[in-house]
């Protein structure tokens, strides 16, 4: 445990975005499951935009994202041609 005040104050501050983190990155693996469950323009947006925001917050990298977003309109693309 620390003992000097700013490291405390640093671990609840590092406690805390660890929780932030974990919730926005809960939030791309439900919209992606529900995608994946149901592929649609709709549900790709959300997914998409999700992405967008992990990004903003610097969770993943851009190149990331995009990817993964180029993988799930490849998805998409897949169910609309059968």
């Amino acid at each position: 445990m620390p003992i000097i005040k700013s490291a405390k104050k640093a671990a609840r501050q590092a406690e805390k975005r660890t929780e932030h983190n974990q919730q926005i990155k809960k939030d791309i693996k439900a919209a992606v499951k529900a995608f994946k469950a149901k592929p649609s323009a709709k549900t790709l947006a959300k997914a998409q935009s999700e992405f967008d925001k992990a990004v903003k917050k610097d969770l993943l990298k851009k190149n990331t994202a995009s990817r993964r977003k180029a993988k799930l309109h490849a998805i998409l693309k897949a169910t609309k041609t059968k």
